[in-house]
C-alpha cells in the first residue's frame, strides 16, 4: 500500500490479527480510507486454548461500581475484536485519532458492495510468510464464537451463496469470452478495418 488508493478493500483471511492491525492503523493516520472484510477468518499465532485463557483474562476486567455503563466493553463479533485492535494503536482520543478511525470499515464475510470489488492482502502481515511452519494458530472467528458471537453458522451461510454466486458469474464469463474469441476468428475483417475498431475499444 505505497500509493493511494479511493478504497483499499483487504481481504482478512489468512493474516495475522495484531501485525495486520498495525499496518491498517499506520495507513488511516495517513489518511487511506481501508475496508476490512472477512474478519473472521483472521489468525492468532499460538494454540486456540492460550488464546481463549487470554480472552477469558480480558472478560475479568471491568469497573466495580457499574460495569454494563462504566465498560470496559468486551467485543465478542471478530470485526469489533479487529477493530478494537486497531483502536489501540491509534491515538483515537485526539481529533486526528478520530478522523483516522472514521476511515475504518469492518465486516464479517463479504457484504455487498464490497462483493464485487478488487481485494488486497497484505504481504508482510500474512500467516504463511510470517509465522514458521508448524506452528499453531487459531482463527478469530472460532474464538468469538466460544465466546458468546452468535452469528458464525449466519456468516458461513451467507459466505457459501456469494461463493455459488460468484462461481456462477465466472462461468458466465468464460463462457462469452470463449464466444468473442470465436468469433473473432470467423470474422473476416480486414487489418485496416481490426485496427480502426481496436482505436474504438473493439
Amino acid at each position: 500500500m505505497s500509493s493511494f488508493e479511493q478504497v483499499v478493500v483487504i481481504d482478512g483471511k489468512g493474516h495475522l490479527l495484531g501485525r495486520l492491525a498495525s499496518i491498517v492503523a499506520k495507513q488511516l493516520l495517513n489518511g487511506q480510507k481501508i475496508v476490512v472484510v472477512r474478519c473472521e477468518a483472521l489468525n492468532i499465532s499460538g494454540e486456540f486454548f492460550r488464546a481463549k485463557l487470554k480472552y477469558h483474562a480480558y472478560l475479568r476486567k471491568m469497573t466495580r461500581y457499574n460495569p454494563t455503563r462504566g465498560g470496559p466493553f468486551h467485543f465478542r463479533a471478530p470485526s469489533r475484536i479487529f477493530y478494537k485492535a486497531v483502536r489501540g494503536m491509534i491515538p483515537h482520543k485526539t481529533a486526528r485519532g478520530a478522523a483516522a478511525l472514521e476511515r475504518l470499515k469492518v465486516f464479517e464475510g463479504v457484504p455487498p458492495p464490497y462483493d464485487k470489488k478488487k481485494k488486497m492482502v497484505v504481504p508482510q502481515a500474512l500467516r504463511v510468510l510470517r509465522l514458521q511452519p508448524g506452528r499453531k494458530y487459531c482463527t478469530v472467528g472460532r474464538l468469538s464464537h466460544e465466546v458468546g458471537w452468535k452469528y458464525q453458522d449466519v456468516v458461513a451461510r451467507l459466505e457459501e451463496r456469494r461463493k455459488a454466486k460468484g462461481a456462477a458469474y465466472y462461468e458466465r464469463k468464460k463462457l462469452a469470452q470463449r464466444q468473442l474469441s470465436e468469433a473473432k476468428k470467423s470474422a473476416k475483417v480486414d487489418t485496416k478495418t481490426a485496427t480502426a475498431l481496436e482505436s474504438y475499444g473493439y
